[in-house]
């Protein structure tokens, strides 16, 4: 048996839909991942494009990845990096971070695409107020295996054999997986907990139909076999349960409710510091 997640859709604007399936009541967590956000597939107009004003975090890592598309991250400790397909922006928010996501301006001037996952990784309660960091890892620099119409990407964590280079603060199944018509892989077993998501094309999993912008719960222990009826965009992630109860609001995640409101505090009094050049913010919600 599996279970099947149906994410909820955020629309950001500009026609960029966001699918959000953990948190769920199905899934509160997967492994370390407390947010899994499908990002688009969006074409955007000339003059138009992604612009997530800056805004804060807390106890978490942030994990971005593209198939299509680019973004510019800009955050307090002065990193400034666009990310394009294949490559992973890892985000360390510790004690305290504020980043913004924007198209970058050669792209908005054009017109451009954006495709990709957006996973939140709640650090461990040793590590939730470690020094906030920001790193990038190219597309060249992580493991991948091509075999039998199947590219597998390992973007953190291990998996088939391979280790990302990416730091991670428990143990991590982050993988890109792409299947070209008719092609099938074995979903790895080496992590307690696991999930797949289906962003684009038909699939099935040991013969059963899965429909695409779904997550799919396996049963732990066992080895389901993905197959792809049309060229197939998944990721597979997970791993090592969390380590006691997290407690999310907004885009704060901490184990303590206190930590929380002090959050709340020190972005509303201007403490998580400035980005250069991107003055604005977004506000705090009043709920």
């Amino acid at each position: 048996m599996t279970t099947l997640v149906e994410p909820r859709v955020h629309d950001l604007g500009n026609g960029f839909l966001v699918r959000r399936a953990v948190p769920s009541l199905q899934a509160r967590s997967v492994g370390p991942f407390v947010f899994v956000d499908h990002m688009g597939p969006v074409v955007f107009d000339r003059g138009h494009g992604l612009d997530v004003r800056p805004h804060p975090h807390i106890g978490l890592a942030t994990v971005t990845f593209l198939w299509d598309g680019a973004i510019r991250h800009r955050d307090t400790l002065g990193s400034d990096q666009v990310i394009r397909p294949g490559d992973v922006n890892w985000m360390t928010a510790g004690r305290g971070i504020a980043h913004s996501e924007r198209t970058p301006a050669e792209e908005r001037a054009t017109g451009s695409m954006a495709h990709g996952m957006q996973t939140w990784v709640a650090l461990p309660q040793a590590h939730e107020e470690a020094e906030p960091a920001f790193f990038h890892h190219p597309a060249a620099t992580l493991p991948q295996q091509r075999r039998e119409g199947a590219w597998l990407r390992v973007l953190a964590g291990r998996a088939y054999g391979e280790e990302s280079p990416v730091r991670v603060f428990a143990d991590t199944l982050s993988v890109a997986i792409d299947l070209e018509p008719d092609a099938e892989v074995a979903l790895d077993t080496g992590h307690a907990e696991r999930a797949l998501y289906i962003l684009e094309g038909e699939a099935q999993l040991d013969g059963r139909d899965i429909p695409a912008r779904h997550l799919v719960l396996p049963d732990r222990g066992t080895r389901p076999v993905l197959r792809a009826r049309t060229p197939l965009k998944a990721m597979l992630l997970g791993g090592e349960p969390l380590d006691g109860r997290r407690h999310l609001w907004w885009n704060f995640v901490s184990s303590s409710r206190e930590r929380i409101e002090q959050a709340k505090q020190d972005w509303l009094e201007g403490r998580f510091g400035q980005i250069d050049g991107d003055p604005e913010f977004i506000p705090l919600p009043a709920r």
